[in-house]
């Protein structure tokens, strides 16, 4: 397995700490076979996406979504096998399967729906209001106050 060297990153960026995770998990993804079974993942907006999985011959039932931290987990195992069949060719696997998703901070699961085979799961970023950039006014500096000292020789007067 190849090693990288991020501290030439970390000079130049604030906060990413999670950074050295998110590679370690995806160099440990890439090992397992993520063939089975085909997405696609698409972005439909400014900050919508959509997961589509080829689940064919699965019901709703037999899949599993869940959202936890920033990791999307999507599992499919069929719950009830047909019985007394006999298969002269099985071509639609129907394996168990399970899928990992790291989503970036503010990503969230808004819906999922299971229509002709395909399994789409919609994503949409959420950046909280105290997260977005906001405009910082520049003005003059605030006036000075102004401090008399009274003097023995005024009080005289």
């Amino acid at each position: 397995m190849r090693s990288l060297d991020l501290s030439p990153l970390f000079r130049s960026t604030v906060g990413f700490d999670r950074l050295d995770k998110l590679f370690d998990a995806a160099f440990r993804e890439a090992s397992r076979d993520l063939s089975y079974p085909p997405y696609n993942i698409a972005k439909t907006g400014e900050n919508q996406y959509r997961i589509s999985m080829a689940v064919a011959g699965f019901g709703e039932q037999d899949l599993d979504i869940t959202a936890h931290e920033n990791v999307l987990t999507v599992r499919g195992q069929i719950q009830e096998q047909e019985k007394d069949v006999e298969y002269l060719h099985r071509g639609i696997a129907q394996r168990a399967f399970e899928h990992r998703f790291q989503l970036a901070d503010h990503v969230k699961v808004v819906g999922a729906k299971l229509s002709n085979g395909l399994l789409e799961i919609q994503l949409e970023r959420q950046v909280p209001e105290a997260m977005k950039p906001r405009k910082i006014e520049i003005g003059a500096a605030a006036p000075r106050p102004r401090v008399v000292i009274d003097s023995p020789a005024r009080e005289a007067a």
